[in-house]
């Protein structure tokens, strides 16, 4: 019978600090009209490349969890409990932060969010994770989207009609305006709102039943396998699924949740394969930094952006511009088009999180929320 794993993955922590760095990537151009295609999001329906970061980043949060149950085997079922609550509310508590900083203002703060979707998908598959065997947590992943689907397509919404699926014309969007009208990210509907976290929990559990899999001591060649055949099950699903109910991030439609499934099992099963059967963990070096302390990069990465967006300089012929965009034109923007220089200054931060995040790694300061 198969033995559970005790050791760290490198492939996981390597997996999510690619992860994080992509997002600080994406989130910091040097200009916003700048962008090259794949470092943006669909407009709608589709899947970019940008687009599959947020689901990987739910997937490998999945991941971890049987990882962190089994973690301390002697612990009660309520200090569980109190442990995951813990955990959520605090990662929900400095998303409303980020949103909030730094005017403050209750009448314009955006309650849906990043982190907060994270949290919510964290606490709901970790209790899954704790009540149901591993086939009923599979079951409970298909009838999430399956229950989603339905309700989206079947329940009329006032004024649109059954089965609408555009911008403002759907029962998400409906759900949203309805319940939190003016705490929005667009004015009726936000990406991260309340009905489309139904199917981001079942990304995460995707990731859950992965951890699972993973737990178990198996030849590494066998946990590749099943990595690589998941992930091509998982995106073949959601490119059949993508003709009858398309891919769509804003709406995490179901065909988003299988086809990025498999891209993030595809991904971990090649890290998977570099770091366990080749032995080549060299690579992964500036990664494990970032996976080391993803919450903390992310949100100092976050607060610092803002802030060079706040902080404002005098030009030499006596305008005023913001921090961050001086640096852009001064440093960037002199030697690329702007579209390069875009780019550039996006790496550049990407580079000084990692700095900031090496160090902490090499002094082993693990900031664990």
């Amino acid at each position: 019978m198969p033995v559970p794993r005790a050791e760290r993955l490198v492939a996981l922590d390597a997996f999510r600090g690619l992860t994080v760095a992509a997002m600080i990537l994406v989130n910091n151009p040097g200009e916003s009209a700048a962008v090259y295609r794949p470092l943006q999001h669909a407009d709608w329906n589709g899947c970019t490349p940008t687009d599959l970061i947020f689901p990987f980043f739910l997937f490998i949060t999945g991941v971890a969890i049987p990882f962190s149950l089994a973690s301390t085997p002697g612990e009660g079922r309520a200090a569980v409990y109190a442990r995951i609550a813990r955990r959520a509310l605090v990662v929900f508590a400095l998303g409303i932060f980020l949103n909030w900083f730094p005017l403050f203002d209750w009448s314009t703060l955006r309650l849906p969010g990043v982190l907060q979707r994270v949290a919510i998908c964290y606490g709901c598959a970790s209790l899954l994770a704790v009540e149901l065997s591993i086939a009923l947590q599979a079951c409970a992943a298909v009838l999430l989207v399956a229950g989603y689907w339905l309700l989206m397509t079947q329940v009329p919404v006032p004024h649109v009609g059954r089965g609408m699926l555009m911008p403002d014309a759907n029962l998400a969007a409906f759900v949203d305006n309805r319940l939190l009208h003016g705490h929005l990210l667009h004015e009726t509907w936000d990406p991260e709102g309340l009905l489309t976290t139904i199917p981001a929990i079942a990304t995460t559990l995707w990731g859950t039943l992965t951890g699972h899999w993973l737990r178990w001591q198996r030849p590494a060649r066998e946990h590749v396998h099943g990595l690589m055949l998941a992930g091509g099950l998982g995106l073949a699903a959601g490119c059949v699924m993508d003709r009858v109910w398309p891919l769509n991030k804003n709406l995490w439609s179901g065909s988003f949740v299988f086809f990025t499934a498999g891209a993030a099992l595809a991904v971990l099963g090649g890290c998977y394969w570099l770091s366990e059967v080749r032995g080549w963990r060299r690579w992964a070096a500036p990664f494990l930094a970032y996976g080391s302390n993803p919450i903390v990069a992310y949100v100092l990465s976050v607060l610092v952006a803002k802030l060079l967006y706040l902080w404002r300089i005098t030009r030499p012929d006596g305008s005023m511009t913001y921090a961050g965009h001086y640096l852009f034109e001064t440093v960037f923007l002199r030697f690329a088009t702007p579209l390069d220089a875009s780019l550039l200054y996006a790496v550049a931060y990407a580079l000084v999180w990692l700095l900031v995040t090496t160090f902490l790694y090499r002094r082993r300061v693990l900031i664990k929320i």
